[in-house]
């Protein structure tokens, strides 16, 4: 009898517990990634870890923005130098940025920075969006959307 009791709370106890676990999967939050430098160590790591670990996770949006001289990372006609983790798959930057993207990850080139380097959108990899106003502030002013500058 007292097991028949206690069943009720112990099911309202592991509802408990089930609870704030699932809401985590559903409330991934997305992150937006402020990338300022044509450095390819420094971007490998942010390309990196934006896609491995934040975007195979299940966090959704995530978008790379490129702007100052981060936009020469998606120029096709500009190569890009392998470091470390990327060596042993010959993964150059431009390689990593288009894998992100299969994967479902945004890359979005600042329209401004664009135009000062005179880079126009045939000039970058395939995929890579202008930047414009409402495409960044949709993601960088979302609530649900962290950000992080590299």
């Amino acid at each position: 009898m007292k097991t028949i009791r206690r069943l009720p709370a112990v099911i309202l106890i592991m509802l408990i517990a089930i609870a704030p676990a699932s809401m985590a999967e559903e409330n991934k939050a997305g992150l937006f990634i402020n990338l300022t430098t044509d450095d390819t160590w420094a971007a490998a790591k942010a390309i990196f870890f934006a896609h491995e670990k934040v975007l195979k996770s299940g966090h959704k949006p995530v978008a790379i923005w490129l702007n100052v001289r981060g936009i020469y990372l998606a120029d096709r006609k500009r190569a890009s130098h392998v470091h470390g983790l990327m060596r042993e798959q010959d993964a150059s930057i431009q390689d990593m940025l288009t894998a992100f993207m299969k994967d479902g990850g945004i890359v979005i080139a600042c329209g401004a920075c664009s135009q000062a380097a005179g880079l126009k959108k045939e000039d970058f990899i395939e995929g890579v969006q202008m930047g414009n106003p409402d495409l960044v502030f949709s993601l960088l002013f979302d609530p649900n959307v962290k950000t992080l500058s590299w």
